[in-house]
């Protein structure tokens, strides 16, 4: 099984992002996951990590949720 963890910045308001993020995971893999943990930060952060491998982060790439599902999709099927 698979732990997924969103940080995401409190005072930027990332807090809808990240809820959508964690939506579109849960509706995509249910069961699959053993969750997705969201994890308050600050500072601008918003990354997205599959059993503690960075997959995702707003510094570096876009924000898409379907490309960070399908970044996603990639270590749940190989965890399985």
């Amino acid at each position: 099984m698979t732990d997924v963890e969103i940080e995401y910045c409190v005072p930027c308001g990332h807090l809808n992002s990240a809820q959508d993020v964690q939506g579109a995971l849960l509706e995509q893999f249910g069961m699959e996951l053993d969750g997705v943990r969201l994890k308050t930060g600050d500072g601008g952060v918003f990354t997205v990590s599959v059993d503690g491998e960075l997959v995702f982060d707003k510094a570096e790439d876009d924000y898409d949720v379907d490309e960070i599902t399908r970044r996603v999709r990639e270590h749940v099927g190989a965890s399985a």
